[in-house]
């Protein structure tokens, strides 16, 4: 049985064939088609072309024209969109999408989670090809967070020391037990600046564990309040409970962290309420967790944006949603959630 659309090199033959004269029923003939087949292909493929020598414009059937318009129309098959006119579903995504700063996936978990009902129900990959071919007005892949690096990184063969943090615990000797992130309690602090000009830092928290998120707003990147900060949530929570809960804090050798015994030691005994770890120069990989929670930070208070400008209330804004944010590191849960299943 002959194929059931007519191939490139058929085309070609037709054209040829056409241009010596023979009729419709001879063509058919040739290739074994039917004349509906060769009437239909010959309609397709007319075009207007120009005689190089008389300038004249003749009408004639043309392959590569015919084959132009076989191979676009060939991209309409298919089963029609799923997402068909649910405009209620379009417009749900595109504000969770643009105004919620959610991801593509974050957005299906919170429907599935409070159990919204759409006509419409979509899998990450078909949202995703969705965005790609524009069906949803005002979002592209620009509109999207960035994707994660996938790429492998080589490992750290030659042990560095900070110059200016060579007497301070270094990660090497943190317990390999924090590795496993099987126990709650040992976090990464870093801080996120202002722009160019801008006044006001964030010293933020990382729970390794559950990804829990701590932002607080200090004047200035410096030592002193940054150590001033960690004391207000020691007297916030006191000594005991601020010592379970931080046993670990691991952090890079920027000068604001250079206070180890201010950071380490309580200031209301002379004991330690932490340990505090450093991790190798240009190693922000040492603390991952913190880097990428830096980003989800990023969508609501941009690089370059003066973080003196945002309030307290903002700052707790974004603090609640990073810890509220459904991740697929979790099945879809939140790190408020993944907390709430885990027993102390």
């Amino acid at each position: 049985m002959k194929n059931k659309y007519l191939t490139e090199r058929e085309r070609y033959q037709i054209e040829a064939l056409y241009r010596q004269g023979h009729s419709v029923k001879e063509i058919a003939s040739s290739l074994g088609r039917c004349k509906a087949t060769i009437y239909n292909e010959l309609k397709r493929g007319m075009t207007t072309l120009r005689d190089g020598s008389t300038w004249k414009d003749y009408t004639t059937y043309c392959a590569d024209v015919a084959q132009e318009k076989a191979v676009y129309n060939a991209t309409a098959k298919g089963r029609d969109l799923k997402v068909g006119n649910d405009y209620e579903f379009i417009d749900f995504v595109k504000k969770m999408l643009l105004e919620e700063k959610y991801s593509p996936y974050a957005v299906l978990e919170y429907i599935k989670e409070f159990h919204l009902e759409f006509k419409t129900s979509v899998c990450k990959n078909t949202l995703y090809n969705y965005i790609r071919l524009g069906l949803i007005e005002g979002v592209n892949m620009q509109s999207l967070p960035c994707p994660r690096k996938t790429q492998k990184r080589e490992k750290l063969t030659r042990r560095k020391v900070s110059l200016n943090n060579s007497v301070c615990q270094s990660i090497e000797d943190r317990d390999k037990a924090v590795l496993d992130r099987d126990i709650y309690g040992h976090w990464e602090m870093d801080t996120v600046v202002s722009g160019r000009g801008g006044k006001g830092v964030l010293l933020v928290f990382t729970e390794r564990m559950t990804r829990e998120e701590e932002i607080y707003k200090i004047n200035s990147k410096s030592m002193h309040d940054v150590t001033n900060c960690i004391n207000q949530i020691e007297q916030a929570i006191g000594f005991e409970k601020f010592r379970q809960r931080y046993k670990t804090i691991t952090c890079d050798n920027g000068v604001e962290f250079l206070d180890a015994n201010g950071i380490v030691f309580s200031i209301h005994k002379d004991s330690k309420r932490t340990e505090l770890y450093y991790c190798h120069p240009y190693r922000s990989c040492e603390r991952g967790s913190n880097e990428n929670a830096n980003k989800l930070i990023r969508r609501w208070i941009p690089k370059g944006a003066n973080i003196s400008t945002y309030t307290d209330d903002y700052i707790k804004h974004v603090q609640e949603w990073i810890n509220n944010y459904p991740r697929k590191l979790f099945d879809g849960l939140s790190s408020n959630q993944y907390r709430s299943l885990l027993t102390f």
